[in-house]
């Protein structure tokens, strides 16, 4: 008698239509990559915003320009950029009687919320396959699902036996591919929902950093 057909999650990809195969490689693939955005995003987001609480509390306590010095400003540090930012823009050399006391911090600040802005597209880079891979991947896994039971049922006309031993492998090969779409797409949507809402927060605390330091770095240095 003939061993009845395991449904490993191997077994059942090595049974699979090569369409089906094709899907749920796809599907593997795009998880894989959504993960290693996940990790590489909620790490970055991590780092800069323990970065931005130590801006804050030094922003905090000074009473001058000069305790706003960043010194060399990293590359992967936004707040450090935003405050650069603002030095540049407040060592321009713009005689006093040219422009009043609160045009010389709206440009300030300007050019710091410039810099934010491109900093905050630097973070939010990536993030749009994570909604995408959410949005898609149910309906990526569900193609394979339809094609697979379509494949199953043709087999099963051609074998012309219904019992549940010949209807049941082709079946759960064919649902295997939902639960791979689901399986990729679950987590990106927390995901990006989490990663989306800290970006929202990071942001608010830096329009707050700029807030304050504004009005120390729009006096001229030594003042």
């Amino acid at each position: 008698m003939e061993a009845p057909p395991t449904l490993s999650i191997i077994s059942l990809f090595m049974n699979a239509d090569v369409i089906v195969k094709g899907v749920l490689l796809l599907l593997l693939a795009a998880s894989v990559w959504s993960w290693t955005v996940i990790i590489d995003k909620l790490w970055r987001l991590s780092k800069v915003s323990r970065s931005a609480r130590a801006h804050e509390a030094r922003v905090a306590a000074a009473a001058s320009a000069e305790e706003l010095w960043v010194g060399r400003a990293e590359p992967q540090d936004p707040a450090a950029q935003v405050l650069m930012a603002g030095f540049q823009e407040s060592a321009a050399d713009i005689p006093p009687e040219l422009e009043t006391a609160g045009e010389r911090r709206e440009r300030v600040e300007r050019a710091m919320r410039l810099t934010l802005s491109s900093e905050m597209r630097r973070l939010e880079a990536r993030l749009p396959f994570l909604a995408t891979l959410g949005s898609a991947a149910p309906f990526i896994g569900l193609f394979g699902t339809v094609w697979g039971i379509m494949r199953s049922f043709a087999g099963i006309a051609a074998a012309q036996n219904t019992s549940l031993a010949v209807v049941a492998p082709g079946i759960a090969e064919a649902l295997f591919a939902t639960a791979m779409g689901l399986a990729a797409a679950i987590p990106a949507v927390i995901a990006y929902n989490k990663i989306t809402v800290e970006l929202g927060r990071f942001a608010g605390r830096m329009q707050g950093l700029i807030g304050r330091s504004g009005g120390l770095l729009a006096r001229p240095i030594g003042v």
